[in-house]
């Protein structure tokens, strides 16, 4: 999407000018702030599409800037974090952030990622049918298609499917899922969790080797289905 906004947060001034070159050369319009407090002001005054949000800041912590500016917008909030930072990961997508990149990363990725998050956003959520690969939902029956084959599933896989897909391309947090398809007091059962992705991906596989192949494990974060967005 030509002209997007995109608002950058590094205080490294080497990662900002590579970004702001990259991005702009995509035709995207962008501002760059180094530090956590100006944030909030930019999110109100520029309207940002899309979030660069690096997760450590020199005076305030990334996570509680995603936590405060959450309530304010609805752009796309991608962090980005350091190699083997999962625990912040986690913090940071449980807080409202929408995906993550690792650093050190390419440029080709971070445009890919923003791609996705332009291309999600511009999309109607309250479509009868969601899509993704092979894999056909449809809301107002309940039924599930792969590759033209109907999938039964019960209604707490069928739940897990749809949360998955209506976020399509974006990372869940295994506690974002629990909370929102059993309910808070499941927040930690992980294990339950990873027993109905690994059934529901045995189902898909089922109808369709390639299908399984949506569910992305994201490891230490949680699960994403991962498709082109049409």
């Amino acid at each position: 999407m030509k002209g997007a906004r995109i608002l950058v947060v590094d205080d490294d001034p080497a990662i900002q000018r590579v970004i702001r070159r990259a991005l702009e050369a995509t035709s995207y319009e962008v501002r760059t702030v180094a530090a956590g407090s100006p944030v909030a002001n930019e999110v109100s005054s520029f309207h940002p599409e899309v979030i660069l949000l690096d997760l450590v800041l020199p005076d305030v912590d990334g996570v509680r800037v995603c936590t405060t500016i959450r309530p304010l917008t609805d752009a796309w909030i991608i962090v980005l974090s350091a190699v083997g930072d999962d625990a912040r990961k986690v913090e940071a997508l449980d807080s409202g952030a929408d995906d993550y990149v690792t650093k050190p990363f390419s440029i080709d990725e971070l445009l890919a990622r923003i791609r996705v998050s332009l291309r999600r956003q511009s999309r109607n959520l309250e479509e009868p049918a969601l899509n993704a690969g092979a894999v056909s939902l449809r809301l107002d029956t309940h039924e599930v298609f792969v590759a033209g084959r109907p999938v039964q599933l019960t209604p707490t896989e069928f739940a897990l499917l749809r949360l998955l897909m209506e976020q399509q391309n974006r990372v869940l947090t295994q506690r974002l899922i629990l909370q929102r398809v059993w309910g808070p007091e499941y927040a930690d059962d992980h294990h339950i969790l990873r027993t109905f992705i690994h059934q529901l991906r045995r189902k898909l596989r089922e109808a369709s080797p390639e299908a399984a192949n949506l569910i992305v494990t994201d490891p230490g974060v949680g699960y994403r289905i991962s498709a082109p967005i049409p």
